[in-house]
């Protein structure tokens, strides 16, 4: 089978998406398929390359424009890259890139698309132009795709909503990239948050939150939200309680994660929470939001809380805090759920998926 994924962004630019379309396409690799990935020509990177692991990656030319992050991103040839490809079957990951979703929709090769945000994601105004995007994509894009790939149950059901029928949909979760490691280290004295600050990932409820927390909390990522989130850490004079790390490497996320008390993950929107799958691989419970698709990954290794309430925030950090063995025995939970999150349990279906649609060819 000839596979082309496609989106605006890969590495080395690095999130959610992008671990899963590596991580898709090394194992499709090995499985004896022809993997190629279309995204964007990022700074300092080759036009075209053949990885160690097998998948080729082909980089177009592109503009960018830094609003957000990921910035809006514009690159030229989409379609005519896609026509010259021939594949078999196509998988398209985004749906904020208008350059991408013209020449997707175009594109009458079979195709897939991986629904992997909430519909309407974000806040304030961004919130608006989202859902004037989401709704647009909705009505002229997403009709053209064979099929829709959902990356939650829940996500799989709100799409059915929108008018897509069940038939044409599937759910293949986002996965850990390795088996989860025995974790031996010692509980630490602290906390965890990490991710990318935006701000639908409700951060400014945790920090609020901790005015009413006797526990050390360390945030580790960077993102537009920042400086509001420095601000207001020092508005409430939580510098002694709440640390800034910034981005942090590999080495120290892991060391982090294995010696934390818990995860706390506060999100607004969240379609599936890859980070709490990667957070619950370390053995460490989470207090979560019961945002979207969160609480169906978390399952019986977290405290489940109404999202925006910082108040039920601080009690569930607390509660938590306050209780050993309720945080042993909900680890031993997270250690147990993310046995289901393994590539080894999903790839083939996703492999057979993609051959259903290439067969209409």
């Amino acid at each position: 089978m000839k596979f082309v994924d496609v989106n605006p962004f890969f590495y080395p630019y690095r999130g959610g998406i992008e671990h899963r379309m590596h991580d898709t396409a090394r194992l499709l690799s090995e499985m004896g398929h022809d993997v190629t990935i279309l995204t964007s020509r990022l700074k300092d990177t080759p036009a075209e390359e053949k990885t160690e692991f097998g998948y080729r990656i082909i980089r177009l030319d592109s503009r960018f424009i830094n609003v957000y992050n990921p910035p809006f991103v514009s690159s030229k040839n989409v379609l005519e890259t896609l026509q010259s490809l021939d594949a078999d079957v196509v998988n398209y990951n985004y749906r904020w890139a208008p350059s991408y979703d013209k020449d997707m929709a175009k594109y009458d090769g079979p195709k897939v698309f991986t629904y992997h945000n909430m519909w309407g994601e974000g806040s304030g105004i961004q919130k608006k132009l989202s859902m004037m995007n989401d709704n647009k994509f909705g009505r002229k894009i997403l009709p053209t795709f064979d099929h829709v790939i959902c990356v939650s149950r829940f996500v799989q059901e709100d799409i059915i909503s929108k008018g897509v029928p069940r038939e044409k949909t599937s759910f293949v979760p986002g996965c850990l990239s390795e088996p989860p490691k025995v974790n031996n280290s010692e509980e630490g004295d602290f906390i965890l948050s990490l991710g990318r600050q935006v701000a639908t990932k409700g951060l400014k409820y945790l920090v609020e939150a901790m005015t009413d927390v006797d526990c050390k909390l360390v945030m580790c990522g960077k993102g537009p939200e920042t400086k509001k989130l420095e601000k207001q850490i020092k508005k409430l004079g939580l510098e002694n309680k709440v640390e800034m790390r910034g981005y942090v490497s590999e080495d120290e996320k892991d060391r982090l994660m294995d010696s934390c008390k818990f995860f706390v993950m506060p999100s607004e929107f969240e379609s599936l929470g890859l980070a709490a799958i990667e957070l619950m691989s370390h053995g460490r419970p989470i207090v979560c939001s019961d945002a979207d698709g969160l609480p169906e990954t978390v399952g019986n290794a977290g405290v489940v809380v109404p999202k925006k309430d910082s108040h039920a925030l601080a009690k569930a950090i607390n509660d938590l805090l306050n209780d050993k063995d309720k945080r042993a025995e909900l680890g031993q939970n997270a250690i147990k759920r993310t046995e289901f999150y393994s590539w080894p349990s999903h790839i083939g279906n996703l492999e057979r998926i993609l051959k259903d649609v290439a067969s209409k060819k």
